[in-house]
């Protein structure tokens, strides 16, 4: 019973994230640039519940942002399934508790993306290279991101060790002898 709450919890915040990517900011773009609220999402979900929700949550979202908004089926799920995994390898190495260390790791999750479908979209779809404009809108995402990474990071840290304590099951009794 727990899982499913779990899952459902996850179900809620992706359909809350779309509508914010979708609706609010769209209205808010620095140059022409929107978050891409699902790759925090993903990291977070890999980070907190672990690599195989993570890569099954990665896996699903990013084919119905595929279905719904993208030009081809497959690459965004895929490469978002991947964030998801390496949330879990994160975790292994590295605090969750540090802002700092999420600010990092969100940072190389969002360039990592970013590369990743820059290179898809040149292969599939024959697009010209233009590495100063990619840098630059990367710069721009990486930002969006990090800020709104730090603003909702206590948010994102309660539900995170929920989730953890339902997927995980990590719970921990010390006993002091």
């Amino acid at each position: 019973m727990k899982k499913v709450r779990g899952t459902l919890i996850i179900v809620l915040i992706f359909i809350l994230l779309y509508f914010f990517q979708i609706n609010f900011f769209s209205w808010f773009t620095i140059r022409g640039v929107k978050p891409n609220l699902f790759v925090i999402l993903s990291l977070f979900i890999g980070l907190f519940a672990g690599k195989k929700i993570g890569g099954i949550c990665g896996i699903v979202f990013g084919t119905i942002l595929d279905i719904l908004v993208g030009r081809s089926i497959g690459f965004t799920g895929i490469i978002l399934g991947a964030i998801g995994l390496l949330g879990e390898i994160f975790d292994k190495n590295f605090s969750k508790d540090s802002r700092l260390t999420i600010i990092f790791m969100t940072a190389g999750a969002t360039i990592l993306f970013e590369i990743c479908m820059y290179v898809i979209n040149i292969i599939k779809f024959k697009i010209e290279v233009e590495i100063l404009a990619f840098s630059i809108l990367l710069f721009v995402e990486v930002i969006y991101n990090v800020m709104i990474v730090i603003i909702l990071y206590p948010l994102m840290k309660k539900i995170g060790y929920y989730l953890e304590n339902i997927f995980k099951n990590k719970k921990l009794l010390t006993r002091y002898f």
